[in-house]
């Protein structure tokens, strides 16, 4: 967060504000957690030496060459595929191989030699996540005895969403297989009749590895097989970079919560308000589309960059504003206002070709663009952007895209 924060903003200088630590004692070797009040320590730090530290207590691997899982990743109901500390996660793999080279150039911008430490950890983990393929998708995670989770064989938790989403965001995976794995992601997880995408399948229920306090979870509840709003925007924009928009955009609306009140019989099955996000919807018969914890997730963060930077392509980095929007192909076009300090830029995006990717000419206030990036000005003033898409010479205007005009409701 801090590392998009400064890229976004281009403000280094928050990673300087000195920061307290919380303390407690540790955990004893048979503890997965306890709950009690910690204490402010005494020590202070910069913002950046916290994440540092935290980057650095990630490094650990195990016989895989994999971060250590321990008692949960992202999806802390694995609460026990690691607790011998052994156990791998292939998606925290991904993820930390992101956030290590995110961090990098903040390091080396401040002197700090860690940075070459994280750039070879990033290098060392990239051939452990190709050895975690598995022929259509990339696994899981590895328990402690070595067992793997997420591959073809298994009766319960066969493939998983963020392990193939990430394996695209992280830039990591080669491109054949990034796009084997979202079509393996499209094919097991997505139920367009039921308006569904799936963290995982199947729900754990009987499997002799225990996972952890998700197979607590009834089948097709939450983080066991549900749709969970936060991995399916990660979907989303997966689905973007690779540059299907016309897919994306279907994902985008199966997560929007106003597509699930559009009618009388599509709200009594829901049973949450249309106006917020959910951070998961029920996958499981008598309870197929019910959501559950409304006004409770911080999926709506992610829903709003899947749909403004991953759909529409609108990013600020630092000063500059880039458009690199991924949509159907029959849009043709879209408007965004945008504020910004204190000017509002209007940005009109036309798509004649009707293309799903591909940046043309940009204008701003009727002169035009030459580098690309529109420099932001903060002067009070209202600006106009103008952007026109155009295909790539190389890339066939007649390239198959998935369109499911009928079910897009962004």
């Amino acid at each position: 967060a801090a590392a998009h924060y400064v890229e976004a903003t281009g403000d280094a200088a928050v990673l300087d504000e000195q920061v307290t630590f919380l303390q407690g004692a540790l955990l004893a070797p048979a503890e997965h957690d306890r709950l009690f009040s910690p204490e402010i320590a005494v020590e202070r730090a910069s913002l950046f030496e916290h994440c540092a530290r935290a980057l650095d207590h990630s490094l650990a691997t195990g016989v895989h060459g994999l971060p250590l899982i321990g008692t949960g990743d992202w999806n802390d109901g694995m609460s026990r595929i690691g607790e011998g500390g052994k156990g791998e996660s292939v998606w925290l793999g991904w993820f930390l191989h992101t956030a290590l080279l995110a961090f990098a150039p903040l390091a080396e911008a401040r002197g700090d030699q860690r940075a070459a430490v994280w750039r070879a950890h990033a290098a060392a983990l990239e051939p452990a996540l190709e050895a975690a393929w598995d022929g259509d998708w990339y696994l899981r995670a590895y328990f402690d005895d070595g067992a793997p989770l997420g591959t073809h064989k298994d009766l319960e938790c066969r493939i998983d969403s963020i392990a193939q989403s990430w394996a695209v965001l992280s830039g990591v995976a080669p491109p054949e297989r990034a796009a084997r794995a979202m079509e393996s992601l499209q094919r097991e997880l997505v139920r367009p009749d039921d308006g569904l995408m799936l963290v995982l399948t199947p729900p754990f229920d009987e499997t002799p590895h225990d996972p952890g306090y998700i197979k607590g979870y009834p089948p097709g509840l939450r983080e066991n097989g549900g749709q969970y709003t936060h991995a399916g925007a990660w979907a989303v924009m997966a689905t973007a970079a690779l540059g299907d928009g016309g897919r994306a955009a279907s994902l985008f609306g199966l997560l929007n919560p106003v597509q699930r009140a559009l009618t009388k019989d599509d709200a009594d099955r829901s049973k949450v308000e249309p106006y917020v996000v959910v951070a998961d919807v029920y996958s499981v018969a008598p309870n197929v589309g019910r959501g559950g914890w409304s006004w409770y997730t911080g999926s709506a963060g992610w829903m709003q960059r899947a749909g403004m930077e991953g759909i529409l392509g609108i990013q600020i980095r630092g000063a500059m504003l880039h458009i690199d929007p991924c949509i159907p192909r029959h849009w043709p076009g879209f408007e965004v206002t945008l504020v910004w300090r204190s000017a509002r830029y209007r940005i009109l995006v036309a798509n004649p070709d009707g293309i799903c990717r591909g940046v043309g000419s940009i204008r701003t206030d009727g002169a035009d663009v030459e580098s690309g990036p529109v420099q932001l000005i903060d002067d009070g003033g209202l600006h106009l952007v103008e952007m026109t898409m155009r295909a790539p010479a190389n890339t066939p205007s007649t390239a198959p895209i998935h369109e499911r005009p009928d079910a897009l409701a962004i």
